[in-house]
């Protein structure tokens, strides 16, 4: 019996997080209440706070969650070229729902007025700029880090204009990153 409500506690754990990313998108990180929350995920309203210290906590889980799971779907493994690298950077942000860029979007504002957002959002950040600095550095890259802090930027902020505009093509913005990744190339700023 206890098997069986641990696992339902997981249900309703997963469902709490999932509306919330939902809701994020759809009304904006600060128009979640844990009324609505709670009717969205199925649950009465006092499991929110039951499952979740607080509705900052869980908004918090769910959103960094879901960027985590986002960056997850890029692997760069030593085996992919600096230009296929970048390609499948750029194309899981081209193929990417409207929805991410909107959680990334709404995410990035609610950090800068919650501590423990940015904190958390700073180390997924941080985690992807090494992991890219890495992968850069095992193609003989001459600058990985600073490098991979402008590449993630670019990254973000083509993300950040997805949501602005859905259709934006980010086809064109592949030469221009080339550039970054290849300074040894002739017409490329040093």
């Amino acid at each position: 019996m206890e098997r069986i409500a641990t696992e339902r506690g997981r249900e309703v754990r997963r469902g709490l997080l999932a509306a919330a990313v939902e809701l994020i998108t759809e009304l904006g990180w600060n128009a979640v209440s844990t009324r609505i929350l709670a009717e969205r995920a199925g649950v009465r309203p006092g499991l929110v706070h039951y499952h979740f210290a607080s509705l900052p906590a869980l908004l918090n889980e769910a959103a960094t969650g879901a960027i985590a799971r986002f960056a997850d779907t890029a692997p760069l493994t030593a085996e992919l070229s600096l230009d296929d690298g970048l390609d499948l950077l750029v194309g899981t942000i081209a193929e990417a729902p409207g929805a991410i860029s909107l959680l990334f979007s709404e995410t990035y504002l609610a950090a800068t007025r919650d501590p423990d957002l940015r904190r958390r959002v700073g180390e997924l950040t941080a985690a992807f700029n090494s992991s890219l600095a890495g992968w850069l550095a095992s193609h003989g890259h001459p600058a990985p880090s600073p490098t991979a802090t402008v590449l993630t930027a670019a990254l973000d902020g083509l993300a950040l204009h997805k949501a602005l505009d859905p259709a934006l093509d980010l086809v064109g913005t592949k030469a221009v990153l080339r550039a970054i990744l290849h300074p040894e190339r002739e017409g490329n700023p040093s």
